[in-house]
């Protein structure tokens, strides 16, 4: 294919048609001077159309040579986009025209020139060569830092009793009743410590280093009574005497188990440090008090008892026994006594004319949820009072009152007290900073002040986080509320916070509650709610 008076050139990469004028030419289109362009080995090049459409046009008429530019070589076109947080970078790739085609190495160094030089894929570099074009192939990575994991710590024995109350989602203590005590002897492995972990710091595309968070460490607790760090692994706890495991914060304890027949006048009073397990009664007046848990397989008849952890007694609680633990009480019935728990007190029948008192919840019946009574005296707990029947017709008046924790209001006000003396004594910190930055620092107090300051701020931040999750455990007692099985057969008075009703009448099972309003309702078995009027 030729056309008169037209011829190509190639100079440097370049091709160039000239144009003749000649007599009487033969009309000549774009796409004809495209395929003779083609025809000529040119297709591959870069062909600029425009140059094209200008020859078909003004070659018919042209009284004079002219010479343009149609085609030329073109190497491969190589572009880096790094993304805004510099976490990837990705590669475009225009495939060469009859110039020289991208290669690994080139792709690289065009990186290296955008900031890159981490997380590169050499495989999608090499895969997006081979295939000489792509759009926005990501062939770099960063990566996040992955933080540590803090420090834990691993039960090596089963059942191990903890003492350490646990909400639920309603505010409520999970009670379980004990089904007998773990023992260990010396030299028994108690726990595994797995120590923190400092984390994987992570790295941007362009080499930028991000620090991963280390994770809490946490040792042992110190003084971990009966126990001790192994020898030959400071990452293992064993016991050092025989008797009791108790988990606790950090580690597990071993509480000596001090064992007796009875506790009577042949005894005398009980001071222990570890678990006390009486067989059988503990006599009127006679005294067991035990830094660890008491267990009672008879009666306690009149006996004053006191635990820092839980008590619980096969028999049952009477003639003015007092019970004092800082954990939970369990008893089979109980009568004309007084019991302080921590957490939960559950009676397995009965309670008549008692002082109850828990700072969680109070579960009559557990084992007997039919025939399980309330009758008289007076019942204290936060959350929860539980029984199948409420009251005597033949008794006096059961006085329950819900929604209180003393010692969580005693906590909440203290809190309140440190907020403001830790705000006092910031701002007296920012005012000398501010006094030191205007009218100089010649003791060069004034980084020791903002260290002081920086100290004071993040302490004030966990005393508000123990306020707040004070608060919420106080929230809850708002929905305090007492559930009847079976119903109520006397007179009982509730008292929910400021609000007091006495019950005069029977009513079936169901449950008493505070509304939104702050109305008392009762609600049936049905779901049927009504007010309780006076």
């Amino acid at each position: 294919m030729a056309f008169a008076g037209m011829a190509l050139s190639e100079t440097d990469g370049k091709v160039f048609l000239s144009v003749e004028p000649v007599d009487r030419r033969e009309c000549v289109d774009a796409i004809a001077l495209h395929d003779w362009l083609v025809l000529e080995g040119f297709g591959g090049y870069q062909l600029h159309h425009d140059a094209l459409e200008r020859v078909a046009k003004d070659s018919a008429v042209a009284s004079s040579r002219f010479v343009l530019l149609v085609a030329q070589r073109s190497d491969a076109a190589i572009g880096i986009q790094v993304a805004l947080d510099a976490m990837s970078a990705a590669l475009t790739i225009h495939p060469a025209q009859g110039g020289r085609p991208a290669n690994s190495e080139d792709v690289i160094n065009a990186l290296t020139l955008a900031g890159v030089v981490a997380g590169i894929d050499e495989t999608a570099v090499g895969q997006a060569v081979a295939a000489g074009t792509c759009e926005g192939l990501v062939v770099a990575r960063g990566a996040l830092p992955e933080d540590g994991h803090d420090a834990e710590f691993e039960e090596l024995i089963p059942a191990t009793p903890d003492r350490t109350p646990k909400l639920d989602e309603n505010g409520l203590i999970d009670y379980r009743e004990h089904d007998g005590f773990v023992m260990v002897h010396t030299g028994a492995l108690l726990m595994r410590r797995k120590p923190a972990t400092p984390g994987t710091a992570g790295f941007t595309v362009r080499g930028d280093v991000l620090a991963a968070k280390p994770g809490l460490d946490e040792p042992f607790a110190p003084q971990l009574a009966g126990a001790k760090v192994s020898d030959d692994d400071p990452n293992l706890l064993q016991a050092c005497l025989t008797g009791q495991p108790v988990r606790v914060h950090g580690g597990v304890m071993v509480e000596p188990v001090l064992r007796l027949a009875e506790v009577s006048m042949a005894t005398g009073n009980i001071y222990y440090e570890g678990t006390v397990h009486v067989e059988g009664d503990i006599a009127q007046e006679m005294k067991v008090e035990a830094g660890g848990d008491i267990v009672v397989g008879g009666l306690v008849d009149g006996g004053l008892l006191q635990a820092g952890g839980d008590i619980n007694v096969a028999g049952g609680v009477i003639a003015h026994a007092r019970l004092h633990a800082q954990g939970s009480i369990a008893a089979r019935f109980a009568e004309a006594s007084l019991l302080h728990a921590g957490t939960v007190i559950a009676i397995h029948d009965m309670a008549m004319e008692c002082e109850l008192q828990s700072l969680n919840q109070i579960l009559i019946g557990t084992g007997s949820p039919r025939r399980g009574r309330l009758i008289g005296g007076r019942a204290t707990a936060m959350m929860l009072i539980k029984t199948p029947l409420l009251g005597s017709p033949t008794s006096g008046v059961t006085h329950l009152v819900l929604g209180a924790n003393p010692v969580l209001e005693a906590r909440y006000r203290d809190l309140l007290a440190r907020l403001e003396q830790e705000r006092v004594a910031q701002e007296s910190l920012r005012k000398l900073i501010a006094q030191l930055t205007a009218s100089g620092d010649p003791r060069s107090m004034l980084g020791r002040a903002q260290a002081s300051l920086d100290h004071a701020c993040s302490t004030h931040a966990q005393t508000q986080l123990q306020r707040d999750e004070v608060e919420q455990q106080l929230a809850l007692s708002r929905s305090a509320t007492v559930e009847v099985g079976v119903g109520v057969v006397g007179a009982a008075d509730l008292a929910f916070g400021k609000v007091n009703m006495p019950l005069r009448r029977e009513f079936r099972a169901g449950n008493f509650r505070l509304d939104a309003e702050g109305v008392l309702v009762y609600t049936d078995g049905s779901g049927y709610a009504v007010p309780v009027l006076p």
